[in-house]
């Protein structure tokens, strides 16, 4: 194997910025933000919108995740559904 041309794999803390819960895990994904963790160690911190804690299918809400405005340019272009 080649050296040096594989991303660090290393525990990552995951936050849920709309549940506020947060896991540890092994990621290879790269962030600035560190925090401590449970057991007082210092982990890389990366942020996500949804985990399985806010999302619909996992909680049994049914509500529309929209951040970019697809939702009403789906709208704008093919009308509103009807029923």
């Amino acid at each position: 194997m080649k050296k040096d041309i594989h991303p660090e794999y290393r525990p990552v803390v995951f936050l849920d910025t709309q549940a506020n819960y947060s896991f540890i895990t092994r990621s290879t994904v790269q962030t600035n933000d560190t925090t401590v963790w449970e057991d007082g160690n210092t982990y890389p911190l990366a942020k996500v919108e949804i985990s399985h804690r806010s999302h619909p299918f996992f909680t049994g809400t049914m509500t529309i995740v929209d951040t970019a405005g697809r939702v009403e340019r789906f709208e704008r272009r093919y009308g509103r559904r009807k029923g």
